[in-house]
């Protein structure tokens, strides 16, 4: 979805060329939310920045999961804004992509988030051991949060953990802060330490 027909055009074209099979278009959430309910998709690509009309950012992303459980949905976004991106991310949106991205980049994330092939160091499922680690706090970091800071506690850097997440060294800035704000800490080291007890 996005709501300029050139773009929509351009990545339809770019789609086919990388045999992913396009089943719908739309310039509007209304439409979009349509489709998805009649094509039911595996993966769901959108720009968050609409017309004032309708749903903006994050609930664009939240909607259409709802509508389709377990739908893959990629943000492809004019928008760099660090809250916008760490809004979409926590809203369940599987990638965030900037428009300013080479055509190659989208369909590689398309790929990956439909079908994973490459794994880069720290990349796993949460582990039982974070489920149960809701009673130490745990409960109130969101999923992008737990999965930043078990990066963290791995001695990754902020750009490090960017790369591999495929966010920016701000959103995971952002995050951090959060963190230590949830947790009651102040700084890199105690929320490693609390990581290394009640995640892993």
């Amino acid at each position: 979805m996005d709501p300029h027909p050139l773009w929509l055009e351009a990545i339809g074209t770019m789609l086919a060329k990388d045999e992913i099979e396009l089943v719908g278009r739309a310039t509007t959430a209304s439409d979009a939310f349509a489709a998805l309910g009649e094509s039911n998709p595996d993966i769901f690509v959108t720009e968050l920045q609409l017309p004032a009309s309708g749903p903006q950012g994050a609930a664009i992303v939240r909607q259409a999961r709802e509508r389709v459980p377990g739908l893959t949905v990629i943000v492809l976004s004019s928008s760099d804004a660090v809250e916008d991106i760490a809004n979409a991310l926590d809203a369940g949106a599987n990638a965030y992509i900037l428009k300013t991205a080479r055509p190659e980049d989208l369909s590689q994330v398309i790929r990956q988030a439909f079908d994973r092939s490459i794994y880069l160091p720290g990349q796993r499922p949460a582990s039982p051991q974070a489920a149960r680690g809701a009673a130490s706090g745990a409960e109130n970091l969101t999923r992008r949060e737990l999965e930043i800071l078990r990066h963290v506690a791995e001695g990754r850097s902020n750009q490090q953990v960017g790369r591999t997440l495929w966010v920016t060294e701000q959103t995971v800035k952002f995050h951090l802060t959060n963190i230590y704000k949830k947790l009651g800490m102040s700084n890199r080291t105690e929320a490693s330490l609390w990581a290394q007890r009640h995640v892993y």
